[in-house]
């Protein structure tokens, strides 16, 4: 192995025995600098890059940037390297110094973008991308890239707004018109994502994933039995589809057809046996049934899988305060209102716990906020849904 600390001759002796083929005149080349005393140069880094050496390449890289801290193309290029060994923690830091130095690099803000996109740090990837954008505001792959770290970031508006332009113009891309249609379900655009399910149905007819979006716009376009149909179908097709069951199930539990939806909702655990939502609908339906005894165990393994479930808190307060339990009744409803302090339910069951404590005057400022809320509408299916947030990968480019 070569080193930097050996003799100028021994390095040339060492390079005569290197078998011919494949020849490594790159790595020799800095060997023999280093043997000689000379400083390895961009010329040297780039030479490792054309054979994809981005270790050797980025060990030059830091050398360069040590001995001159301005040399913000020296930072970027580092920064390269690190990203093609998939080291993005590094190589953000190598971006943001180049930043530093010069802010206007070519490239830079999309690479940073990249690195920060291929972490997952989704915010951070769409800051870094807009400013892309703003010096190359034709790209397609900026725009792309910028929808998806939206829709990553849960920023759904903002990514039906990028990603329907360049789904329109790719009919084929049925990954890009499912992440545009999820988008334009969250952002409760349902025209659109009626429009890009059905896209995708005639591509993929036999898809129980599409199905599923299908029922989901349905529903919260307010064509419940559609809903239940696309649902169906996508049984018959997949019937062991994560959430599938507890898609239906809720469905049911919407129209009061709760022995059909408890059926579901036990499909549903028997594929995944922690999936919380079954498990709290499971709950509510027992609480509903005046069986409050058998509905705690699966309100708190609810709670125990997902801590922000709001109707599991509002049935364990409301199951507390009928068993007199007020300190465990008034934990949940109050958990329950930070949650979502516009709902009525969990206000109504806290004013109640106050009247039976003999706290009027909490009491009526409890029910006050009740009359206050409007009447609460029918919640959609896609707010119930878990949804996935892992946008397709992307390659980085320099």
């Amino acid at each position: 192995m070569l080193s930097a600390g050996m003799p100028a001759s021994a390095c040339t002796a060492k390079v005569r025995r290197m078998r011919p083929l494949l020849p490594q005149f790159a790595a020799v080349l800095l060997c023999c600098s280093f043997a000689l005393g000379q400083v390895p140069s961009a010329g040297d880094a780039l030479a490792l890059e054309q054979q994809q050496k981005w270790s050797e390449a980025a060990q030059v890289w830091k050398q360069i940037t040590q001995r001159n801290p301005n040399d913000a193309a020296a930072f970027a290029s580092l920064g390269f390297d690190l990203a093609r060994q998939q080291k993005y923690v590094e190589a953000v830091s190598a971006y943001r110094k180049a930043l530093q130095v010069n802010p206007k690099l070519s490239g830079l803000q999309l690479n940073l973008g990249l690195a920060e996109f291929k972490q997952g740090h989704f915010s951070a990837a769409a800051t870094a991308l807009r400013s892309a954008l703003k010096a190359d505001p034709s790209s397609i792959q900026i725009r792309t890239l910028l929808g998806m770290s939206y829709y990553g970031a849960k920023k759904f508006d903002l990514a039906s707004e990028y990603l329907e332009p360049i789904a329109s113009a790719d009919p084929q891309n049925a990954e890009l018109h499912q992440m545009l249609a999820q988008s334009c379900l969250w952002a409760k655009k349902l025209t659109c994502a009626e429009e890009q399910v059905r896209l995708l149905l005639q591509q993929h007819p036999d898809s129980a994933p599409t199905h599923i979006l299908m029922g989901e716009a349905y529903d919260g376009l307010g064509k419940t039995a559609e809903a239940i149909a696309e649902f169906q179908a996508a049984d018959k097709i997949s019937p062991k589809e994560p959430n599938l069951h507890f898609g239906l199930g809720y469905l049911y539990w919407k129209s009061q057809q709760y022995d059909q939806a408890r059926g579901e909702f036990e499909r549903e655990l028997a594929n995944d046996p922690n999936h919380a939502q079954a498990l709290a609908y499971l709950g509510d339906i027992e609480w509903k049934n005046n069986r409050s005894e058998a509905a705690i165990p699966f309100l708190q393994r609810a709670i125990h899988a997902k801590k922000d479930l709001r109707i599991a808190y509002v049935d364990l307060g409301a199951i507390y305060l009928q068993q007199k339990q007020y300190k465990e009744a008034k934990a949940a409803l109050a958990r329950a209102v930070a949650l979502d302090p516009n709902q009525a339910d969990a206000h109504y069951q806290l004013g109640r716990l106050y009247q039976a404590q003999g706290n009027s005057a909490a009491a009526a400022a409890e029910l006050n906020k009740v009359r206050e809320l409007h009447a609460k509408a029918d919640e959609a299916l896609t707010g119930k849904m878990p949804i996935t947030t892992t946008a397709p990968n992307s390659t980085v480019s320099k």
